[in-house]
């Protein structure tokens, strides 16, 4: 039988193909890292060797207008060496002195990361921790800004919790790492008379803005999730899975300031959850009670020292101040409305008025 009357099989060729695309995106990924680890580099070196001759044979600024025009002129598409990106360079290279930090963590994030950091953090100890959060959690360059302006650095791992006294302690220092006290819904434009249903409404409506907050490895399973337990109807306020945890996550939000019943009643429905959803593979399920207020003493009294990890974390919204003037989606939705009826106006007023043509007249030499 000739090659060419084979009859490919359908669902191996499918198999193939999937994974045959899986490692050209996985190729190009690397190739594009690879290329901006090496451009990172250079830059570090560049800057390294401004920063030595400024320093040590007296050059002084104008080197980097002049070597900007140089390097401009021989690489006229290339445009990372505007004087303002030199100085940059020069800021990277003197701001991490260690070149092996900057191969195996700067380099591993994009150069604009890089320029953030050096903007907006003034600390080695913050910009160090900054660059190996973005690296390790893969940040877009506007979640590497809002975690650095919303002090992530001070709120990760401080919430108040027992997992110490419940989990291994190598799950629970993931655990603790994971969350965060406050966490911060700026997001949000709730009202002081807002009950918790519409802070759960409005935390939906955001969806993935509070995904973001909350952090890696959350997989939204549902809202008032509904248990059956014994004759009665109990519903969750928001349950979560975490893949890198491997259990239920279950968070129960609080308008007002922390009660020690929250506790007693988060622990109930953890143990309903493991009676009805965790199988053998799942760990025991994870609570958080997030409230807008709470006393340390009075929690650390509340959390039970067996049976489910428990936290209890503060939640932060926009000021009223600010939360009073913002306009409300339905405004926002009016003004886009109305800006494109705008554009379309001046659209309409600055296009050129057609001429009708006479095609033998106006076009003498074409024959029709």
């Amino acid at each position: 039988m000739g090659l060419n009357n084979i009859e490919i099989p359908t669902n191996e060729y499918a198999a193939w193909l999937v994974n045959l695309k899986q490692r050209v995106r996985s190729a190009q990924a690397r190739a594009i890292q690879s290329v901006n680890s090496e451009i990172i580099e250079l830059y570090w070196q560049i800057g390294n060797e401004i920063l030595e001759r400024q320093l040590r044979q007296g050059w002084g600024a104008k080197v980097i207008d002049r070597l900007s025009k140089d390097l401009l002129e021989e690489f006229p598409g290339m445009k990372g060496f505007s004087p303002r990106n030199l100085k940059y360079m020069r800021t990277f290279a003197d701001i991490w002195r260690e070149e092996s930090f900057v191969q195996t963590v700067s380099a591993q994030i994009s150069w604009s990361h890089n320029c953030s950091i050096i903007d907006k953090i003034q600390t080695q100890q913050e910009r160090e921790w900054y660059s190996r959060a973005a690296l390790k959690n893969g940040w877009t360059l506007s979640v590497l800004i809002h975690q650095i302006e919303n002090r992530l650095i001070d709120r990760q791992g401080a919430t108040i919790n027992n997992f110490s006294a419940i989990m291994p302690e190598s799950k629970a220092t993931v655990a603790i790492a994971m969350l965060k006290d406050p966490y911060v819904f700026d997001f949000l434009t709730l009202t002081e008379t807002a009950k918790e249903r519409d802070l759960e409404n409005a935390l939906i409506e955001h969806l993935s803005k509070f995904m973001m907050e909350l952090g890696k490895g959350f997989a939204y399973m549902g809202r008032q999730y509904h248990l059956k337990v014994g004759e009665k109807d109990r519903y969750l306020d928001l349950l979560f899975y975490n893949a890198r945890l491997h259990c239920y996550f279950n968070i129960d939000l609080k308008i007002g300031e922390f009660e020690p019943e929250f506790a007693g009643k988060m622990y109930y429905y953890l143990q309903a959850i493991d009676a009805q959803l965790k199988d053998e593979r799942d760990d025991p399920s994870i609570g958080l009670i997030l409230c807008k207020s709470k006393d340390r003493l009075e929690v650390e009294l509340s959390l039970p020292k067996s049976g489910n990890p428990m936290a209890v974390a503060e939640y932060k919204l926009l000021p009223p101040a600010i939360a009073s003037v913002m306009p409300s989606p339905e405004q926002l939705d009016a003004l886009k409305d109305t800006l494109n009826n705008d554009l379309e106006r001046l659209a309409a007023l600055s296009a050129p008025e057609e001429k009708i043509i006479d095609d033998k007249k106006s076009l003498p030499g074409l024959k029709l």
